[in-house]
């Protein structure tokens, strides 16, 4: 053994001070970088990305279908109308809701023909017009968002018309597919969406309603169900440029003409609609090729249009996003609007060429309350309202009217409500033995449920004060509604110090008894009257709901039966007129009384005709007047005519009229010239983002709270540093030994 002594190895001490070290200079340099950053912690955006011409929105569930043939949902219109431009648009400022060009230069130019082709009045009879013409001009300078299937080789060719399963091997998105391509819209791309109406494996959901209509779509219809398959070339792709059709024909590029059997002046609401968008063949072809539908790659995915925008990214798992057009055509923000547009704002932009907005964003959000939380932080530029967010967002004067709760008016947030040209109803199936029929003790039966039917306490129950009572067929907003005593369903209200108060139940119990029903009891069987209602409504959310109805007929002594079913069984059963009472409501497709006053029409019933008239209501009175009503341009006539109609369904009461539903929407300060408008689905473009003042919003909202951070480093460090002082004493101990 050497005489040397033996050197003992120190623990390695230093490194471990300098770990230690290391966690503290970690801990602070972060809280330094955050407190430096430029965007709040929590964005779920990219940096910088808040001052961007960018609009944040959110979806639940992703669009069906994007065809515009095809499409016809709520969330389905939210994205093609901002790319598809039919012939017109609603005029985003006007009230009631007007019709102006859009596609078109010009509105159409309608003339009305006898028998032998000779031009009658504007206000000729409908058994004396033959067909309506309507000659339509498109501006000129309309033109495609770039697509592969405008591409075109030296010599004039598409080749991504005919690409090969090797071609295809490597692409997943549309983008793949190389360089993209625009063209003019031409009028022979509307007459190809015409034909499309009626092409079978579109299955459009306006063909049968159309071919009532546009002359020889019928036809055309049934040919192509016949020989289709036959026609088609080798891909399954039926070019119908090769189909004439006899009421549409094509006078040159810009030219137009639509013949219309008949008298329809409500076809021009339709020509707002994106069926009647363009379609270019080349689209139809290129999506038509095998292997693509596989991919995704498909008109429901990828739309093709002319509007402001275009899809160019379509994730159903994460987002959707709208980008500008770059061949958007020229387009202003209206100049005129309502006599309270310029007070509020609304005529900042006026003459400003559209669109304000580079990008839309479309988030996936399936929850209530994470999307509500980041409305609140500034993420979401708008937000409706649901029930778990509602108090937080509305209280009632009162007087009770809704208004915003201080927190909301703090943050420079702004309500908007608007009534929705909806109705949501409870129906009687008119072909039912007990609650149908037009007897008067079947038509006293329901006028007393309907008295009993407390619509005033659903709203506030269940809807929280959004919405309002109906008294007859029409919503708010469209020509022939009357608010007041005169709008007033007598059979139900009657007019009290200014308001309208619902009759009392004596009057019900009275009608009961007329209706041979005396305190409910049913004489067949001595016992409660039994009445059934079908729903889909089975959740646990719905129960007091449906509880709340059996409430209301058992103040009459009814007692009411509850049938639940999924949809597609409660579908069958409506078929099949095999429901008594049902809960149903209806959205209008365009802003005319015979929109709403068609669900009671004799001839669209549900069962027989499949039409949507779902209580099976035929009054031969009714069907009279509403032919004569539908037919006449707005004026005193038709008023008189809506007036009558409305008499006769009040006292047969096919309906329990319910409710219309009133929108509350929320806004932002930097959320500008936003106005509802119920008809028009287009109206992004309009709309225009304060970038600056929503990124510094976002930055005092979302200040993160860093003392908390700081005082646990302290709390850290103090907990440490007596360990680390006994630590270092010990080792120097065993170095000295």
């Amino acid at each position: 053994m050497s005489g040397h002594p033996v050197r003992r190895r120190c623990p390695p001490h230093v490194p471990l001070a300098q770990g230690r070290g290391w966690l503290v200079m970690a801990l602070g340099g972060g809280l330094l970088w955050l407190a430096g950053c430029g965007s709040p912690p929590n964005n779920p955006y990219p940096a910088g990305a808040s001052l961007d011409a960018t609009l944040y929105r959110s979806f639940e569930e992703r669009p069906k279908h994007l065809d515009p043939a095809r499409a016809y949902s709520a969330n389905e219109y939210e994205i093609i109308a901002q790319i598809y431009e039919p012939l017109l648009q609603y005029h985003y400022l006007r009230r009631p809701y007007e019709l102006s060009p859009l596609a078109a230069s010009r509105l159409p130019e309608v003339r009305l023909l006898d028998a032998e082709g000779r031009l009658l009045p504007d206000d000729a009879p409908d058994e004396a017009v033959v067909e309506s013409v309507y000659d339509i001009v498109l501006r000129p300078d309309l033109r495609y968002a770039p697509h592969p299937a405008f591409a075109q080789d030296a010599g004039g060719h598409h080749p991504n018309l005919r690409l090969t399963a090797a071609q295809l091997g490597g692409v997943q998105t549309l983008a793949d597919l190389g360089p993209a391509a625009t063209r003019s819209v031409t009028a022979a791309d509307f007459a190809y969406q015409i034909k499309r109406l009626a092409h079978p494996a579109v299955h459009s959901p306006i063909a049968e309603m159309m071919a009532e209509y546009i002359v020889g779509l019928r036809e055309l219809g049934e040919y192509l169900v016949r020989d289709a398959g036959r026609d088609a070339d080798r891909r399954g792709w039926l070019d119908l440029r090769a189909y004439p059709l006899a009421g549409v024909e094509v006078l040159d590029d810009r030219h137009l003409r639509i013949r219309l059997r008949g008298k329809y002046p409500q076809f021009r609401f339709w020509l707002a609609m994106p069926f009647f968008a363009p379609m270019p063949w080349e689209v139809d072809a290129f999506y038509a090729q095998p292997g693509l539908a596989e991919k995704n790659i498909s008109l429901d995915w990828y739309p093709a249009g002319s509007g402001p925008y275009r899809l160019i990214e379509n994730n159903p798992n994460r987002r959707m996003v709208l980008a500008r057009n770059p061949s958007f055509h020229e387009e202003r923000y209206p100049a005129e609007g309502e006599a309270d547009d310029a007070a509020a704002g609304l005529l900042a932009d006026a003459g400003r060429r559209l669109p304000f907005i580079e990008r839309v964003v479309f988030v996936l959000e399936k929850e209530t309350i994470p999307y509500w939380n980041k409305f609140l932080q500034g993420y979401y530029d708008a937000s409706g309202l649901a029930s778990d967010n509602f108090d937080q967002a509305i209280q009632f004067s009162g007087v009770g009217n809704a208004e915003l709760t201080p927190e909301m008016r703090e943050r420079g947030i702004v309500l908007q409500t608007a009534v929705t040209a909806s109705i949501f109803y409870l129906g009687f199936n008119m072909l039912d033995p007990v609650v149908g029929g037009l007897e008067e003790p079947k038509s006293a039966l329901r006028r007393a449920i309907s008295i009993a039917i407390d619509e005033e306490e659903f709203i506030a129950i269940f809807m929280n004060g959004r919405g309002i009572a109906a008294q007859g067929m029409l919503p708010p907003g469209l020509f022939g509604y009357e608010a007041g005593a005169a709008g007033l369903n007598p059979h139900v209200y009657d007019w009290v110090d200014g308001v309208p108060r619902r009759k009392d139940l004596g009057v019900a119990r009275q009608l009961m008894r007329e209706a041979g029903y005396p305190d409910g009891i049913d004489p067949a069987t001595g016992k409660a009257l039994v009445l059934y209602l079908d729903t889909t409504s089975s959740g646990v959310d719905d129960k007091p709901m449906l509880n709340w109805y059996r409430k209301q007929l058992a103040k009459l002594g009814i007692q009411l039966v509850l049938r639940t079913t999924d949809y597609n069984q409660f579908q069958q059963k409506m078929a099949n007129g095999n429901a008594q009472l049902f809960r149903w409501g209806w959205n209008a497709d365009y802003p005319d009384p015979e929109n709403f006053f068609f669900l009671l029409f004799g001839d669209n019933v549900k069962v027989d005709k499949g039409g949507e008239n779902a209580a099976n209501y035929r009054n031969p009175a009714f069907d009279r007047l509403f032919r004569r009503m539908r037919g006449l341009p707005d004026g005193a006539e038709r008023l008189e005519l809506i007036q009558r109609l409305q008499a006769i369904v009040r006292h047969d009461a096919p309906w329990v009229f319910g409710v219309h539903p009133k929108s509350f929407s929320l806004r932002h300060a930097w959320y500008r010239n936003f106005k509802p408008n119920l008809m028009a689905n287009n109206g992004l473009k309009y709309l225009r983002i304060d970038a600056p003042l929503r990124a510094a919003r976002r930055m005092a909202w979302n200040r993160p709270l860093y003392w908390p951070l700081w005082l646990g480093l302290a709390l850290l460090v103090g907990l440490i540093a007596p360990a680390w002082r006994l630590y270092r004493r010990r080792l120097r101990a065993g170095a000295l030994s």
